[in-house]
């Protein structure tokens, strides 16, 4: 098993959604079951061996880095993205240098998860193999997806490749809870300045090196203050 141990989080959202929550700080500081988002990811990012953490900031980033300061669990790094937005392509391509050469985790920050018997990472690594994958995507059934509100975004093949969900009609569709592995080959040829992972993700998937795995647990996705407290009335009920 190959080991992974750098991982970028998205932290410069605006988090519009989220206000009046975000209107005194950025989205990866609001709160869910007494932690912050961001904590939470760091949480997971650490328990599966990662020991070097990127973040990007835009709005508020001074409040992640004095809250990020006091963490003394992993390496954290900040690509300031203070002057402009870089989406969330334009973001990795801007970290890469940050990265290194090898294989790495991208988390949005809006995400928690309830995991099951199988931990999501350690597996996410475990399945992981470079030599025909360019990205890896954490993928949610739609019963355990809550917060989510879109049709699905990808189903996944036999062979556990991606196709778009609008593209196919032969399997259920997944949502994408914001969490993969990426090689830094699939940002090769990215455009300059703000884009969409969509774009390398659609190349990826046109060369069949975009690979799926389904989350054993629940998916919640807190991007607006409604879905904040439906995610902490799941945490506090009881198992």
């Amino acid at each position: 098993m190959s080991k992974i141990t750098a991982a970028m989080i998205m932290g410069a959202g605006m988090g519009l959604r989220m206000r009046p929550l975000t209107d005194d700080r950025p989205k990866p500081l609001v709160t869910v079951g007494g932690r912050t988002l961001i904590d939470h990811s760091i949480d997971r990012l650490v328990a599966a061996g990662v020991t070097r953490i990127v973040v990007n900031l835009h709005y508020r980033g001074e409040m992640l880095r004095a809250h990020l300061a006091r963490r003394r669990d992993a390496e954290i790094i900040f690509s300031d993205e203070s002057d402009k937005l870089l989406d969330t392509g334009g973001g990795v391509v801007k970290a890469l240098p940050l990265l290194g050469p090898a294989p790495f985790f991208i988390l949005n920050s809006d995400s928690i998860w309830v995991e099951g018997a199988i931990a999501a990472l350690p597996a996410m690594i475990e399945e992981w193999n470079g030599s025909r994958m360019d990205g890896l995507l954490l993928l949610a059934d739609m019963h355990t997806a809550m917060g989510y509100e879109g049709a699905g975004d990808f189903v996944l093949t036999a062979n556990r490749r991606i196709g778009r969900a609008r593209d196919h009609t032969g399997g259920p569709a997944c949502a994408y809870p914001g969490v993969q592995i990426a090689h830094p080959r699939l940002f090769d040829d990215a455009p300059e300045g703000a884009f969409s992972t969509n774009l390398m993700w659609d190349r990826a998937i046109a060369k069949g090196r975009l690979f799926g795995t389904l989350l054993d647990g629940v998916w919640i996705h807190v991007g607006t203050p409604q879905s904040r407290e439906e995610a902490e009335a799941y945490l506090r009920a009881p198992a």
